[in-house]
Protein backbone atom coordinates (compact mmCIF):
# COMPACT_ATOMS: atom_id res chain seq x y z
CA UNK A 1 0.00 0.00 0.00
CA UNK A 2 1.38 3.45 -0.58
CA UNK A 3 1.72 6.31 1.61
CA UNK A 4 0.72 9.66 0.33
CA UNK A 5 3.03 12.36 1.22
CA UNK A 6 2.29 15.80 0.44
CA UNK A 7 4.87 18.71 0.02
CA UNK A 8 4.06 22.50 -0.17
CA UNK A 9 5.50 24.98 -2.33
CA UNK A 10 9.21 24.47 -4.09
CA UNK A 11 12.88 24.79 -3.69
CA UNK A 12 15.45 25.48 -6.16
CA UNK A 13 15.59 22.08 -8.04
CA UNK A 14 12.01 20.80 -6.21
CA UNK A 15 9.42 20.02 -8.56
CA UNK A 16 5.98 20.98 -6.67
CA UNK A 17 3.93 18.49 -6.62
CA UNK A 18 2.24 15.28 -4.49
CA UNK A 19 4.41 12.63 -4.67
CA UNK A 20 3.39 8.86 -3.55
CA UNK A 21 6.02 8.04 -1.41
CA UNK A 22 5.83 4.50 0.12
CA UNK A 23 8.98 3.23 1.50
CA UNK A 24 11.19 4.77 -1.40
CA UNK A 25 11.48 7.92 0.56
CA UNK A 26 11.82 11.60 -1.51
CA UNK A 27 13.50 11.97 -4.99
CA UNK A 28 17.20 12.56 -4.12
CA UNK A 29 16.93 16.53 -5.54
CA UNK A 30 13.82 16.58 -2.72
CA UNK A 31 15.78 14.91 -0.23
CA UNK A 32 18.58 16.88 -0.43
CA UNK A 33 16.46 19.98 0.40
CA UNK A 34 14.65 18.08 3.33
CA UNK A 35 17.38 17.43 5.24
CA UNK A 36 19.01 20.30 5.07
CA UNK A 37 16.07 21.91 6.81
CA UNK A 38 15.74 19.21 8.87
CA UNK A 39 19.59 18.80 9.70
CA UNK A 40 19.79 22.68 10.35
CA UNK A 41 17.36 22.79 12.93
CA UNK A 42 19.07 19.85 14.53
CA UNK A 43 22.14 21.64 14.73
CA UNK A 44 20.72 24.37 16.36
CA UNK A 45 19.43 22.22 18.84
CA UNK A 46 22.60 20.89 19.59
CA UNK A 47 24.39 23.34 19.49
CA UNK A 48 22.24 25.57 21.98
CA UNK A 49 23.03 22.72 24.67
CA UNK A 50 26.79 22.92 24.18
CA UNK A 51 26.85 26.86 23.96
CA UNK A 52 24.81 27.61 27.28
CA UNK A 53 27.42 24.64 29.30
CA UNK A 54 30.23 26.73 28.15
CA UNK A 55 28.98 30.30 28.09
CA UNK A 56 27.69 29.22 31.76
CA UNK A 57 29.76 31.40 33.97
CA UNK A 58 29.56 34.88 31.99
CA UNK A 59 26.40 34.49 31.68
CA UNK A 60 25.72 34.38 35.84
CA UNK A 61 28.38 36.98 35.39
CA UNK A 62 26.20 39.41 33.46
CA UNK A 63 23.11 38.38 34.56
CA UNK A 64 24.01 38.90 38.76
CA UNK A 65 23.24 35.59 39.12
CA UNK A 66 24.92 32.64 41.70
CA UNK A 67 26.54 29.83 40.20
CA UNK A 68 23.67 27.03 41.52
CA UNK A 69 21.20 29.46 40.17
CA UNK A 70 22.40 29.95 36.95
CA UNK A 71 22.48 26.19 36.47
CA UNK A 72 19.19 26.29 36.06
CA UNK A 73 19.70 27.79 31.76
CA UNK A 74 20.52 24.41 31.11
CA UNK A 75 18.81 21.88 33.35
CA UNK A 76 14.98 23.47 31.97
CA UNK A 77 16.12 23.41 28.58
CA UNK A 78 17.22 19.30 29.26
CA UNK A 79 13.87 19.29 31.10
CA UNK A 80 11.82 20.41 29.00
CA UNK A 81 13.15 17.92 26.22
CA UNK A 82 13.22 14.57 28.13
CA UNK A 83 9.34 15.75 29.59
CA UNK A 84 7.82 16.22 25.92
CA UNK A 85 9.41 14.09 23.39
CA UNK A 86 6.93 11.24 23.76
CA UNK A 87 3.95 13.12 23.43
CA UNK A 88 5.66 15.61 20.70
CA UNK A 89 6.40 12.33 19.25
CA UNK A 90 2.68 11.05 19.32
CA UNK A 91 1.08 14.10 18.23
CA UNK A 92 3.35 13.95 15.34
CA UNK A 93 1.49 10.72 14.40
CA UNK A 94 -1.80 12.05 15.14
CA UNK A 95 -0.85 15.31 13.22
CA UNK A 96 1.33 14.91 11.06
CA UNK A 97 5.58 14.90 11.57
CA UNK A 98 6.08 17.64 9.48
CA UNK A 99 3.53 19.91 10.74
CA UNK A 100 5.14 19.15 14.38
CA UNK A 101 8.97 19.80 13.28
CA UNK A 102 7.96 22.75 11.91
CA UNK A 103 5.71 24.18 14.81
CA UNK A 104 8.99 23.27 16.72
CA UNK A 105 11.36 25.13 14.35
CA UNK A 106 8.89 28.43 14.64
CA UNK A 107 9.00 28.16 18.99
CA UNK A 108 12.85 27.57 18.53
CA UNK A 109 13.41 30.77 16.52
CA UNK A 110 10.59 32.85 18.35
CA UNK A 111 12.17 31.18 21.98
CA UNK A 112 15.99 31.97 20.85
CA UNK A 113 14.72 35.81 19.81
CA UNK A 114 13.21 35.80 23.64
CA UNK A 115 16.55 34.44 25.31
CA UNK A 116 18.50 37.12 23.58
CA UNK A 117 16.39 39.97 24.71
CA UNK A 118 16.11 38.74 28.06
CA UNK A 119 17.02 40.80 31.23
CA UNK A 120 17.31 38.66 33.60
CA UNK A 121 17.51 35.49 34.66
CA UNK A 122 14.27 34.61 35.31
CA UNK A 123 14.02 35.63 31.86
CA UNK A 124 16.37 34.21 30.22
CA UNK A 125 14.97 30.63 32.39
CA UNK A 126 11.55 31.22 31.02
CA UNK A 127 12.47 31.78 27.71
CA UNK A 128 14.95 28.65 27.69
CA UNK A 129 12.06 26.36 28.63
CA UNK A 130 10.03 27.79 25.39
CA UNK A 131 13.35 27.05 23.63
CA UNK A 132 13.75 23.02 25.10
CA UNK A 133 10.19 22.91 24.02
CA UNK A 134 10.75 23.70 20.59
CA UNK A 135 13.89 21.66 20.63
CA UNK A 136 11.58 18.48 21.93
CA UNK A 137 8.91 18.80 18.59
CA UNK A 138 11.69 18.78 16.01
CA UNK A 139 13.47 16.09 17.58
CA UNK A 140 10.76 14.18 18.75
CA UNK A 141 9.60 13.19 15.05
CA UNK A 142 13.12 14.10 13.36
CA UNK A 143 13.99 10.05 12.74
CA UNK A 144 10.08 9.49 11.95
CA UNK A 145 10.97 12.31 9.61
CA UNK A 146 13.75 10.13 7.73
CA UNK A 147 12.16 7.49 7.77
CA UNK A 148 9.69 9.23 4.68
CA UNK A 149 12.73 10.65 3.60
CA UNK A 150 14.93 8.46 2.99
CA UNK A 151 14.90 4.79 0.86
CA UNK A 152 14.76 2.07 3.09
CA UNK A 153 17.50 0.57 1.35
CA UNK A 154 19.41 3.98 2.10
CA UNK A 155 18.06 4.83 5.67
CA UNK A 156 21.32 4.33 7.75
CA UNK A 157 22.77 7.02 5.66
CA UNK A 158 20.37 9.22 6.93
CA UNK A 159 20.67 8.41 10.38
CA UNK A 160 24.58 8.03 10.10
CA UNK A 161 24.29 12.03 8.84
CA UNK A 162 22.28 12.64 11.85
CA UNK A 163 25.09 11.58 13.89
CA UNK A 164 27.42 13.56 11.95
CA UNK A 165 25.81 16.67 12.60
CA UNK A 166 25.15 16.35 16.08
CA UNK A 167 28.91 15.23 16.39
CA UNK A 168 29.86 18.37 14.42
CA UNK A 169 27.45 20.29 16.76
CA UNK A 170 28.27 19.17 19.93
CA UNK A 171 32.64 19.66 18.65
CA UNK A 172 32.18 23.36 17.66
CA UNK A 173 29.79 24.23 19.92
CA UNK A 174 32.29 25.36 22.97
CA UNK A 175 34.47 27.11 19.96
CA UNK A 176 31.29 29.27 18.94
CA UNK A 177 30.36 30.19 22.01
CA UNK A 178 34.06 31.26 22.83
CA UNK A 179 34.22 33.51 19.63
CA UNK A 180 30.51 35.02 19.88
CA UNK A 181 31.72 35.90 23.43
CA UNK A 182 35.03 37.38 22.40
CA UNK A 183 33.36 39.64 19.95
CA UNK A 184 30.21 40.44 21.32
CA UNK A 185 27.88 40.33 24.26
CA UNK A 186 25.97 37.02 25.92
CA UNK A 187 22.69 37.97 24.05
CA UNK A 188 24.34 36.83 20.48
CA UNK A 189 24.26 33.86 21.56
CA UNK A 190 20.93 32.89 21.40
CA UNK A 191 20.39 36.10 18.26
CA UNK A 192 22.17 33.95 16.33
CA UNK A 193 19.44 31.24 15.74
CA UNK A 194 16.76 33.57 14.67
CA UNK A 195 17.70 34.12 10.91
CA UNK A 196 19.23 30.28 10.76
CA UNK A 197 16.30 29.16 12.09
CA UNK A 198 13.75 31.52 10.06
CA UNK A 199 15.39 30.02 7.12
CA UNK A 200 15.38 26.56 7.99
CA UNK A 201 11.61 27.10 8.90
CA UNK A 202 10.59 28.97 5.48
CA UNK A 203 12.43 25.79 3.56
CA UNK A 204 11.06 22.94 6.09
CA UNK A 205 7.61 24.42 5.14
CA UNK A 206 7.95 24.26 1.97
CA UNK A 207 10.27 20.52 1.04
CA UNK A 208 9.70 18.02 4.06
CA UNK A 209 7.21 15.43 3.60
CA UNK A 210 3.63 15.38 5.25
CA UNK A 211 2.07 12.64 6.98
CA UNK A 212 -1.37 13.36 6.52
CA UNK A 213 -3.61 12.38 9.77
CA UNK A 214 -4.41 8.90 9.29
CA UNK A 215 -2.02 8.26 6.46
CA UNK A 216 -0.39 5.85 8.50
CA UNK A 217 -3.10 4.15 10.27
CA UNK A 218 -2.41 6.49 12.74
CA UNK A 219 -6.18 7.34 13.65
CA UNK A 220 -5.99 7.45 17.04
CA UNK A 221 -6.16 10.94 19.32
CA UNK A 222 -4.60 12.41 21.05
CA UNK A 223 -4.58 12.20 25.18
CA UNK A 224 -3.69 15.63 26.69
CA UNK A 225 -3.87 14.09 30.14
CA UNK A 226 -1.49 11.17 29.23
CA UNK A 227 1.05 13.46 27.91
CA UNK A 228 0.76 15.48 30.93
CA UNK A 229 1.65 12.40 32.99
CA UNK A 230 4.56 11.19 31.06
CA UNK A 231 5.95 14.85 31.46
CA UNK A 232 5.37 14.58 35.34
CA UNK A 233 7.06 11.36 35.18
CA UNK A 234 10.16 11.92 33.18
CA UNK A 235 10.46 15.72 34.47
CA UNK A 236 10.68 14.25 37.78
CA UNK A 237 12.87 10.93 37.14
CA UNK A 238 15.17 13.60 35.99
CA UNK A 239 15.34 15.71 39.29
CA UNK A 240 15.69 12.72 41.19
CA UNK A 241 18.93 11.20 39.53
CA UNK A 242 20.41 14.86 40.14
CA UNK A 243 19.56 15.33 43.62
CA UNK A 244 20.33 12.05 44.71
CA UNK A 245 23.50 12.33 42.81
CA UNK A 246 24.15 15.43 45.04
CA UNK A 247 22.96 14.34 48.51
CA UNK A 248 19.53 16.16 48.24
CA UNK A 249 17.85 15.47 51.93
CA UNK A 250 15.49 11.73 52.48
CA UNK A 251 12.45 13.53 52.44
CA UNK A 252 12.84 15.63 49.08
CA UNK A 253 14.26 12.58 47.37
CA UNK A 254 11.11 10.67 48.76
CA UNK A 255 8.84 12.72 47.61
CA UNK A 256 10.04 12.88 44.03
CA UNK A 257 10.53 9.55 44.10
CA UNK A 258 6.38 8.70 45.02
CA UNK A 259 5.69 11.50 42.48
CA UNK A 260 7.38 9.85 39.40
CA UNK A 261 6.00 6.06 40.27
CA UNK A 262 2.40 7.97 40.83
CA UNK A 263 2.71 10.14 37.17
CA UNK A 264 4.34 6.51 35.39
CA UNK A 265 1.50 4.49 37.41
CA UNK A 266 -1.16 7.00 36.22
CA UNK A 267 0.57 7.06 32.83
CA UNK A 268 0.10 3.53 32.36
CA UNK A 269 -3.08 3.49 33.95
CA UNK A 270 -4.86 5.99 31.12
CA UNK A 271 -2.90 4.24 28.13
CA UNK A 272 -3.93 0.99 28.99
CA UNK A 273 -5.28 -0.51 25.67
CA UNK A 274 -4.70 2.26 23.79
CA UNK A 275 -4.03 1.66 20.05
CA UNK A 276 -0.71 4.26 20.40
CA UNK A 277 0.18 4.61 23.35
CA UNK A 278 2.47 8.12 24.36
CA UNK A 279 4.86 5.76 26.37
CA UNK A 280 5.17 3.08 23.35
CA UNK A 281 4.89 -0.07 25.78
CA UNK A 282 3.40 -1.55 22.47
CA UNK A 283 6.82 -1.16 20.65
CA UNK A 284 8.90 -1.85 24.12
CA UNK A 285 7.19 -5.31 23.98
CA UNK A 286 8.85 -6.48 20.94
CA UNK A 287 12.68 -7.93 22.04
CA UNK A 288 14.79 -6.42 19.00
CA UNK A 289 12.78 -2.56 20.00
CA UNK A 290 13.17 -3.01 23.84
CA UNK A 291 17.09 -4.51 23.60
CA UNK A 292 17.96 -1.41 21.17
CA UNK A 293 16.65 1.26 23.35
CA UNK A 294 18.45 -0.04 26.49
CA UNK A 295 21.39 -0.19 24.74
CA UNK A 296 21.19 3.54 23.64
CA UNK A 297 20.72 4.44 27.47
CA UNK A 298 23.65 2.85 28.24
CA UNK A 299 25.51 4.24 25.03
CA UNK A 300 24.65 7.94 25.88
CA UNK A 301 25.55 7.30 29.72
CA UNK A 302 28.56 6.16 28.93
CA UNK A 303 28.69 9.45 26.93
CA UNK A 304 27.69 11.36 29.54
CA UNK A 305 29.95 10.03 32.36
CA UNK A 306 32.90 10.70 30.11
CA UNK A 307 31.97 14.24 29.00
CA UNK A 308 31.34 15.18 32.84
CA UNK A 309 34.05 13.26 34.60
CA UNK A 310 36.77 14.14 32.22
CA UNK A 311 37.27 17.71 32.70
CA UNK A 312 37.29 17.50 36.31
CA UNK A 313 39.85 15.02 35.48
CA UNK A 314 41.80 16.88 33.17
CA UNK A 315 41.90 20.24 35.57
CA UNK A 316 41.99 18.85 38.65
CA UNK A 317 43.94 15.44 38.60
CA UNK A 318 46.16 16.05 35.20
CA UNK A 319 46.49 20.47 35.77
CA UNK A 320 45.51 21.19 32.30
CA UNK A 321 44.45 24.09 31.52
CA UNK A 322 39.91 24.85 30.47
CA UNK A 323 41.53 25.72 27.19
CA UNK A 324 43.72 22.50 26.58
CA UNK A 325 40.71 20.62 28.24
CA UNK A 326 38.61 21.85 25.18
CA UNK A 327 41.25 20.63 22.65
CA UNK A 328 41.70 17.54 24.50
CA UNK A 329 37.89 16.61 24.34
CA UNK A 330 37.82 17.29 20.90
CA UNK A 331 39.05 14.40 19.15
CA UNK A 332 36.24 12.18 20.49
CA UNK A 333 32.96 14.03 18.57
CA UNK A 334 35.62 14.43 15.39
CA UNK A 335 35.95 10.42 15.12
CA UNK A 336 32.33 10.69 15.53
CA UNK A 337 31.48 13.08 12.60
CA UNK A 338 34.07 10.87 10.28
CA UNK A 339 32.39 7.23 11.52
CA UNK A 340 28.44 8.70 11.49
CA UNK A 341 28.66 8.47 7.41
CA UNK A 342 30.55 4.87 7.44
CA UNK A 343 28.84 2.82 10.02
CA UNK A 344 25.71 4.19 8.53
CA UNK A 345 26.64 2.69 5.18
CA UNK A 346 27.56 -0.14 7.06
CA UNK A 347 24.44 -0.88 8.98
CA UNK A 348 23.00 -1.10 5.02
CA UNK A 349 24.78 -4.12 4.34
CA UNK A 350 25.75 -5.98 8.26
CA UNK A 351 23.02 -6.63 11.28
CA UNK A 352 22.83 -3.43 13.99
CA UNK A 353 23.51 -5.78 16.31
CA UNK A 354 27.01 -6.76 15.61
CA UNK A 355 27.82 -3.06 14.15
CA UNK A 356 26.41 -1.53 17.68
CA UNK A 357 28.06 -4.50 19.40
CA UNK A 358 31.62 -3.75 18.48
CA UNK A 359 31.23 -0.44 18.70
CA UNK A 360 30.66 -0.70 22.17
CA UNK A 361 33.55 -2.66 22.75
CA UNK A 362 35.66 -0.48 21.31
CA UNK A 363 33.93 2.48 23.02
CA UNK A 364 34.73 0.36 26.56
CA UNK A 365 38.46 -0.47 25.25
CA UNK A 366 38.63 3.35 24.91
CA UNK A 367 37.34 4.38 28.30
CA UNK A 368 39.65 1.40 29.91
CA UNK A 369 42.34 2.98 27.88
CA UNK A 370 41.40 6.55 29.67
CA UNK A 371 41.13 4.82 32.92
CA UNK A 372 44.73 3.17 33.19
CA UNK A 373 46.21 5.99 31.64
CA UNK A 374 50.14 7.15 33.01
CA UNK A 375 50.29 9.21 35.78
CA UNK A 376 51.65 11.90 33.39
CA UNK A 377 50.44 11.44 30.07
CA UNK A 378 51.36 13.69 27.19
CA UNK A 379 48.63 15.06 24.58
CA UNK A 380 49.08 12.56 22.06
CA UNK A 381 48.60 10.09 24.94
CA UNK A 382 45.10 11.35 25.85
CA UNK A 383 43.79 12.31 22.38
CA UNK A 384 44.27 8.81 20.63
CA UNK A 385 42.22 7.59 23.80
CA UNK A 386 39.85 10.29 23.03
CA UNK A 387 39.83 9.12 19.43
CA UNK A 388 39.42 5.32 20.09
CA UNK A 389 36.61 6.44 21.83
CA UNK A 390 34.93 8.32 19.58
CA UNK A 391 35.12 6.01 17.06
CA UNK A 392 33.70 3.49 18.78
CA UNK A 393 30.60 5.69 19.56
CA UNK A 394 30.34 6.78 16.20
CA UNK A 395 30.20 3.06 15.25
CA UNK A 396 27.52 2.27 17.30
CA UNK A 397 24.60 5.37 16.33
CA UNK A 398 23.61 4.42 13.17
CA UNK A 399 23.26 0.76 13.25
CA UNK A 400 21.26 1.28 16.61
CA UNK A 401 18.98 4.41 15.58
CA UNK A 402 17.79 2.31 12.29
CA UNK A 403 17.41 -0.96 14.70
CA UNK A 404 14.55 0.87 16.68
CA UNK A 405 12.74 2.65 13.72
CA UNK A 406 12.94 -0.78 11.49
CA UNK A 407 11.85 -2.51 14.65
CA UNK A 408 8.63 -0.49 15.08
CA UNK A 409 5.50 -0.85 12.07
CA UNK A 410 5.31 2.14 10.00
CA UNK A 411 2.75 3.59 11.70
CA UNK A 412 4.51 3.83 14.56
CA UNK A 413 7.31 6.28 13.26
CA UNK A 414 6.32 8.78 15.85
CA UNK A 415 6.61 6.39 18.99
CA UNK A 416 9.72 4.86 17.77
CA UNK A 417 11.47 8.34 17.00
CA UNK A 418 10.55 9.83 20.56
CA UNK A 419 11.96 6.56 21.98
CA UNK A 420 15.37 7.36 19.90
CA UNK A 421 15.14 11.12 21.55
CA UNK A 422 14.26 9.72 25.22
CA UNK A 423 16.64 6.94 25.31
CA UNK A 424 19.79 9.58 24.34
CA UNK A 425 18.26 12.01 26.96
CA UNK A 426 18.01 9.68 30.09
CA UNK A 427 20.84 8.37 29.36
CA UNK A 428 23.25 11.62 29.68
CA UNK A 429 21.35 12.47 32.37
CA UNK A 430 21.98 9.45 34.53
CA UNK A 431 25.58 9.31 33.42
CA UNK A 432 25.46 12.69 34.77
CA UNK A 433 24.25 11.98 38.00
CA UNK A 434 25.93 8.73 38.28
CA UNK A 435 29.45 11.63 38.05
CA UNK A 436 28.10 13.77 40.39
CA UNK A 437 27.69 10.74 42.70
CA UNK A 438 31.21 9.43 42.51
CA UNK A 439 32.44 12.93 43.10
CA UNK A 440 30.25 12.67 46.44
CA UNK A 441 32.02 9.31 46.97
CA UNK A 442 35.34 10.49 46.68
CA UNK A 443 36.52 14.02 45.65
CA UNK A 444 40.01 12.52 44.75
CA UNK A 445 39.21 9.15 43.42
CA UNK A 446 35.58 10.07 41.78
CA UNK A 447 36.57 10.69 38.13
CA UNK A 448 38.65 7.55 38.41
CA UNK A 449 35.20 5.67 39.79
CA UNK A 450 33.19 7.47 37.08
CA UNK A 451 35.61 6.04 34.14
CA UNK A 452 35.53 2.52 35.61
CA UNK A 453 31.54 2.99 35.51
CA UNK A 454 31.56 3.94 32.09
CA UNK A 455 33.78 0.98 30.69
CA UNK A 456 31.42 -1.33 33.10
CA UNK A 457 28.38 0.20 30.99
CA UNK A 458 29.79 -0.08 27.56
CA UNK A 459 30.75 -3.97 28.07
CA UNK A 460 26.86 -4.04 29.39
CA UNK A 461 25.15 -2.28 26.39
CA UNK A 462 27.62 -4.08 24.04
CA UNK A 463 26.58 -7.58 25.68
CA UNK A 464 22.73 -6.30 25.38
CA UNK A 465 23.49 -5.30 21.29
CA UNK A 466 24.72 -8.53 20.73
CA UNK A 467 21.80 -10.28 22.46
CA UNK A 468 19.70 -8.63 19.49
CA UNK A 469 21.61 -11.26 17.18
CA UNK A 470 20.11 -14.49 18.65
CA UNK A 471 16.57 -12.64 18.95
CA UNK A 472 16.54 -11.99 15.16
CA UNK A 473 18.70 -15.53 14.51
CA UNK A 474 15.08 -17.10 16.74
CA UNK A 475 13.07 -14.53 14.64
Amino acid sequence: MSETVLVRGAAPGVTPQPAALPADGLPPARRRWAMAALMTGVSMASLDTAIANTALPELARQLHAGAAASVWIVNIYQLAMVATLLPFAALGERIGYRRVATCGLALFTLASLFCALATSLPLLVAARLLQGLGASALMGVTTAMMRAIYPARQQGQGFGLNALVVAVAFAVGPTIASMILAFASWPWLFAINVPIGTAAFVLARRVLPDNAPGSHGATHGFDAGAALCNAGAFGLLILLLGDAAHGAPPVRLGLEAAGTFACFALLLRRQRGHAAPILPTDLLARPLFALSALTAVCTFAVQSLAFVALPFHFEQVLGRSPVETGFLLTPWPVLVGIMGPISGRLSDRYPSGLMAGIGLLVLCAGMLALLWMPDAPGTIDIAWRMAVCGAGFGLFQAPNMKAIMGSAPRERAGGASGIVATARLTGQASGAALVAGCLVLSEHHGTSYALAAAAAIALLGAAISFARLHKRMRG
